[in-house]
């Protein structure tokens, strides 16, 4: 058999402390790089071949891309990994069969090779590297957000915990690594999460993330999102929209309240301001989001005291104000 025949052997702790050690203030490091890539090359060489050794012996090495986070060196687990999962771009994660072992049907048959850390079996998976690496700081319990995953490979990581006989829902419960994770990935990309959520009927991760969702233009939504987020979560999607609008008008009608007829502002006077409020909140009725802040509600209806000369009619003005930015606040901002 020739020397690429043959599989690369595992190195021992000792040469993973070598290998981990940092360079010495003397070389050139991109240290940005270093932070920024989850994926390291280790270099393990290859065995040559028995007749090569007579003619002398030739150095191969073979590169193996080994997880920056699942590492033989890695302090994840009481016990040394004791098996390695293979992604579908060549990329070894070394694990623990202890913690796979949450799973219902063996990890899909995977556990029915006995772990060993002194020669751990090497499984290859179907999955890639970023979709394996989601699922795996999920049974970790650590967040994988430090490697940038995307919406679509945490989708993909969803799917395989649930082919590999894990409970999807269990694993983005409120506060959870991969829950905030995908509140994360939310703030950039909320449509395309809420219909990761929807799929899969994530109701505690739906409602984080429908808040989000408030500055969407609902008639945006395209068929195939729509088709995605399903006619329960698409209602209750757009209801949202439809309610916090409607309470926004109901709280915007009524003008500040009056005071008593005086020398300097009769009932006349204080219809001015009336008229005033009525055209400054039709107007904003009119422009306003269902995510209007309440600075922009202040803004808009705050200008309307600089042209009161009565002092009483400017204090009812602030009052009301005060009383509607409250007011708004309470209003429901989620599914």
């Amino acid at each position: 058999m020739s020397s690429d025949q043959l599989l690369p052997l595992p190195l021992s702790p000792q040469e993973w402390d070598t290998m981990f050690t940092l360079p010495s203030p003397r070389q050139t490091t991109d240290h940005a790089a270093l932070k920024t890539t989850p994926l390291f090359n280790a270099q393990l060489p290859t065995p040559p071949s028995s007749d090569e050794g007579e003619e002398g012996e030739r150095d191969s090495n073979t590169v193996v891309s080994v997880s920056a986070a699942f590492h033989p060196g890695a302090q994840l687990h009481a016990q040394p990994p004791d098996m390695i999962l293979v992604s579908s771009d060549s990329v070894w994660f070394y694990v623990h069969t202890q913690t796979l072992a949450i799973s219902t049907n063996d990890f899909h048959g995977v556990l029915h090779n006995p772990g060993n850390p002194e020669n751990p079996p090497i499984i290859p998976l179907p999955e890639a590297s970023a979709e394996l690496n989601v699922l795996l700081h999920s049974l970790y319990n650590m967040s994988a957000a430090p490697y940038s995953p995307s919406p679509a490979n945490v989708a993909a990581a969803l799917d395989a915990l649930h082919k590999y006989g894990m409970n999807p829902i269990t694993f983005t419960a409120p506060h959870s690594p991969l829950f905030l994770l995908m509140i994360r990935l939310a703030s950039m990309n909320p449509l395309e999460c809420f219909a990761i959520a929807a799929e899969r009927s994530m109701h505690d991760l739906l409602t984080a993330i429908s808040s989000f969702l408030l500055a969407c233009h609902l008639p945006d939504v395209t068929d195939e999102q729509a088709t995605r987020i399903g006619p329960l979560y698409l209602k209750r999607l757009f209801f949202l929209h439809l309610g916090r609008m409607d309470a926004l008008k109901r709280i915007l009608l009524p003008p500040p309240a009056s005071h008593p007829p005086s020398l300097t502002c009769d009932y006349v006077e204080q219809k001015q301001l009336t008229r005033a409020w009525a055209l400054a909140t039709a107007y904003l009725a009119w422009e306003a989001k269902p995510d209007i802040s309440i600075p922009s509600i202040e803004a808009a209806l705050r200008p309307l005291g600089e042209h009161l000369s009565c002092a009483q009619c400017q204090g009812l003005l602030r009052e009301r104000i005060s009383n509607l930015v409250v007011q708004w606040s309470l209003v429901k901002r989620t599914i």
